[in-house]
């Protein structure tokens, strides 16, 4: 249920009605929107009338029920409004959401060594990228294949974002994991496997970084953003839902299948920053940039695209990792799409 407030209202006032509806045994939280004031109101609101809820205070222009399972993940409960997730890295402030320049997130799959990360660092803040993902712990479906570096790769991602000023992106797989990878990350990544650990939604809801959620490669929408629910209600406001496939009953000729169709669905949903992942997506190099170009055009608020300096012999992911020559020219690519539908980031002017 949320309580929408009339333009103008009184921060007292405000003030005032929460304190009222605490003692009703509910939570207010306050979301402050471009134009109105919301509370939203947790607690057993099934059998309040809303009414009677009305009647408070005549600052109250109306009083909504969240009928969506999904109740802080909704878009109204923002009474219509898109979220932002604030991110400050090494070079300044980057926002994630509907109403901003895109982000770009580039880098390998997993950590190699100190060369490797700090190179692709460099070549992907030179062609653009804000941010650098890395895994440092790495879910395999073989218990053979490379597991990552573990703490390890934390310090050479950190002296990555030293070098290049990039924001660092990486995954928790274990909650037991979860302190020393926020020492490190900017965001804090969710992987598709983890997707419905709740427990460990739980333990990174209630810390501050903000949270990159995969989808699960089998998730439905609603599995999804109830997947974000655990971390919103723990505490964590700032969520960002990434798509990066899922299996369907064609696995021929790409990896997963890229639902690039979640974008107009979820900006219709929610009110979470969207990120696009095209190289889990699509599983090979060649159809990455065509799928990154969709997802601007679609409307998506970010991308997240694998690069690495020698594919061939990347220890994970390589066959979608573009090099970063071929990532340089993608920008290129993207520039134009997303110039064109406002989205891409104004490159400063340095004057003489």
């Amino acid at each position: 249920m949320i309580v929408v407030m009339k333009t103008g209202s009184p921060q007292a006032e405000i003030n005032r009605i929460s304190e009222e509806l605490m003692s009703w045994g509910l939570t207010p939280e306050k979301i402050v929107g471009q134009h109105k004031v919301v509370i939203g109101l947790v607690g057993e609101t099934a059998n309040l009338d809303p009414l009677q809820i009305q009647e408070i205070s005549p600052w109250i222009e109306q009083v909504l029920r969240v009928e969506l399972p999904y109740k802080r993940a909704s878009r109204q409960y923002r009474h219509g409004e898109a979220s932002e997730v604030v991110v400050n890295i090494p070079d300044g402030q980057i926002v994630f959401g509907e109403h901003h320049p895109l982000v770009v997130v580039a880098g390998p799959c997993s950590v190699e060594n100190e060369a490797m990360i700090v190179e692709t660092a460099q070549r992907v803040k030179a062609a653009g990228a804000k941010f650098l993902r890395g895994g440092a712990y790495k879910p395999r479906t073989s218990p053979y294949a490379f597991q990552g570096h573990g703490e390890s790769a934390l310090e050479l991602l950190a002296k990555a974002r030293e070098v290049s000023g990039l924001g660092i992106i990486t995954e928790v797989m274990d909650a037991a994991e979860l302190d020393k990878i926020a020492e490190i990350a900017d965001v804090i990544q969710v992987g598709a496997r983890n997707m419905q650990n709740f427990s460990l939604l739980k333990k990174v809801g209630a810390q501050s970084k903000p949270v990159l959620l995969k989808r699960g490669m089998a998730a439905t929408i609603e599995d999804w953003l109830m997947a974000a629910e655990y971390i919103l209600a723990a505490g964590n406001p700032s969520v960002i839902l990434c798509e990066r496939g899922i299996r369907t009953f064609d696995r021929q000729h790409t990896r997963n299948t890229l639902d690039l169709s979640v974008v107009p669905v979820l900006r219709k949903l929610t009110h979470l920053p969207i990120m696009i992942d095209p190289s889990h997506g699509t599983g090979w190099s060649e159809f990455v940039p065509a799928m990154a170009m969709a997802a601007i055009a679609a409307g998506t608020d970010s991308l997240m695209i694998e690069v690495h300096p020698n594919p061939t012999k990347a220890l994970s992911d390589g066959p979608q990792s573009l090099t970063p020559e071929r990532f340089d020219h993608l920008m290129q690519e993207l520039a134009v799409i997303g110039k064109a539908v406002g989205r891409w980031p104004q490159v400063a002017t340095v004057l003489a």
